[in-house]
């Protein structure tokens, strides 16, 4: 009896393993909402009182790449976590737009990135999502207090369609 219930522990933890990996490469919000719903409703849990997060962005996007997506999605993840931490901000804007490229920003009003500040793993996995679907990712702070998270990530025409809406 304990050899069996120390094998159902183990196939229970690898199920776990299995469930967290696979969110990991594809957030089920994305497949459940779209881009832009997941990223909404992404930013509503890093809202509390002192802060409001706005997302604009055109509805219906095309659809993109999954690829494209993951990245947008863990970018905005990314940056909205370090607006949390960091930044004591009061106000977030994620603004997303789409020219055949998908273009993201999240630009915040807090007290900036100090210029002594080296790159830590947040931002480096920002940039590398972004290179890793041939884009870009640039952090900056801004002259008027603030951070800006930019980044454009391509989408290849064949791969991008307008959203058909049911019939």
């Amino acid at each position: 009896m304990l050899l069996l219930e120390e094998l159902i522990s183990q196939a229970q933890t690898a199920i776990t393993d299995i469930r967290r990996l696979v969110y990991n490469l594809r957030p089920p919000a994305l497949d459940d909402l779209g881009l832009v719903a997941a990223i909404r409703a992404q930013a509503t849990h890093y809202e509390h009182t002192s802060l409001r997060v706005n997302v604009e962005a055109p509805e219906p996007l095309p659809e993109l790449p999954a690829a494209v997506e993951v990245a947008a999605y863990r970018i905005v993840q990314e940056a909205l976590t370090n607006v949390v931490r960091h930044a004591n901000a009061r106000s977030c804007l994620i603004r997303l737009t789409f020219d055949g490229t998908l273009h993201l920003s999240v630009t915040d009003d807090g007290c900036g990135i100090p210029a002594e500040r080296q790159a830590g793993v947040g931002l480096r996995s920002m940039q590398e999502r972004a290179v890793e679907v041939g884009g870009s990712c640039v952090v900056e702070a801004l002259p008027s207090k603030g951070t800006r998270v930019q980044a454009s990530l391509p989408c290849s025409s064949d791969e991008t369609h307008p959203v058909q809406e049911p019939a």
